[in-house]
């Protein structure tokens, strides 16, 4: 795609997340292309993002930020629209959170790549805010400054021309509350990196690999594997790491943030893969099972759309420590075979991903310029 001035705009860059890993194929499709982001910790990216031109919003200079960027969330709307995008004729965005809310060229093409409609606003809301969560003053703010997110949320959605959803369960969300329909292209898995070992054994433990915040559930898998007393590594870090930690038995072991090949070793060596809440999509379980690991997750979300129930992996229906505890006495009594498992996961691989991305993006092109 020669000579079109593209840009592309991604929520903030703090870690190497699934959205990460979507902005580093773009960044390969349109190798010219500057990266506009709310805020950047210089060093948390691959080289290849690092290396680029990465322009920040007025949150960059804000104090403490590292360490409370959360806390400056009524701000990411208005730092999303006072980007200068008016001299590109396509932006693509990469958002989770208010990304696709930029304000584009009018006479330019926005395309939007969607991880979710922003989570603590709709679908997760009560995971983050339900009322034993938040203090006396907190039950005074929280709920109309969410509304008002909520509000810019659905209106700044008309701002897009087209949207890509990353799972059938997104394009569900973006049609339920921004009334749009959305294409579906799952998101990129490095399955050339995450393989199964060569002579490497599985030892007796599971695996979680998550972000620490409310919605993932960690804590109903931390409460099924206490009562089991079965061996659980997490890896992760994030705002609940110190109530999860609390309530976790000896037989939990907290790993926090660890390098890709000492992860892919985890992987590698799991007896199982542990996806305890509802995912958006679920690289993680995307990259265990590339490594021939199988999944145990709850049947919601983008894990129904990544697990094969009975030959990648196995699922419970119900968000409780019991129906979890019931799964995993089931997952003992089965075999899987490491070959079937990899294979499922060759589907989602990154070359796949980019081949799609850039024939939808084309397409969309293609039929912007002949309207004109």
């Amino acid at each position: 795609m020669e000579g079109i001035r593209a840009a592309l705009v991604h929520d903030w860059l703090t870690g190497q997340r699934g959205g990460e890993k979507v902005l580093e194929v773009l960044a390969e499709i349109f190798p010219r292309a500057p990266i506009y982001t709310l805020f950047h910790f210089p060093g948390s990216q691959t080289d290849a993002v690092e290396k680029r031109v990465v322009r920040t919003s007025f949150l960059q200079r804000m104090p403490f930020l590292r360490k409370h960027y959360r806390q400056y969330l009524p701000l990411f709307p208005l730092a999303a629209e006072l980007f200068d995008l008016q001299g590109y004729d396509l932006v693509l965005s990469s958002s989770h959170c208010v990304a696709k809310g930029i304000i584009p060229n009018p006479d330019g093409l926005h395309v939007s790549y969607i991880h979710s409609p922003v989570r603590y606003a709709w679908n997760q809301y009560s995971a983050y805010f339900s009322p034993e969560k938040l203090s006396f003053f907190s039950k005074l703010v929280v709920p109309p400054l969410i509304h008002y997110v909520r509000m810019w949320d659905a209106l700044s959605s008309a701002r897009v021309d087209h949207f890509i959803a990353n799972s059938m369960s997104v394009a569900r969300r973006i049609e339920k509350y921004y009334r749009r329909n959305a294409d579906v292209i799952y998101p990129p898995v490095d399955t050339e990196f995450y393989r199964p070992g060569e002579g490497t054994s599985r030892r007796e433990y599971d695996l979680i690999v998550s972000a620490l915040v409310p919605y993932k559930m960690i804590d109903l898998a931390i409460s099924a594997y206490n009562r089991a007393g079965l061996r659980l590594k997490i890896v992760g870090n994030g705002p609940e790491f110190k109530r999860l930690h609390g309530l976790a038995d000896q037989n939990i072991e907290f790993l926090g943030a660890l390098g890709g090949e000492e992860l892919r070793r985890l992987y590698q060596e799991a007896r199982a893969f542990v996806m305890p809440g509802e995912e958006d999509f679920g690289i993680s379980a995307l990259e265990a099972q590339a490594c021939g690991t199988p999944v145990v997750a709850l049947r919601r979300g983008g894990a129904t759309e990544t697990v094969l129930d009975g030959e990648t992996g196995l699922f419970f229906d119900d968000p409780r420590p019991e129906s979890l505890r019931a799964a995993l006495d089931k997952f003992r009594g089965l075999e899987f075979n490491e070959k079937t498992i990899r294979s499922h996961a060759m589907g989602f691989s990154r070359g796949i991903f980019k081949e799609r991305m850039t024939a939808a993006i084309e397409q969309r092109w293609r039929a912007f310029t002949e309207a004109k």
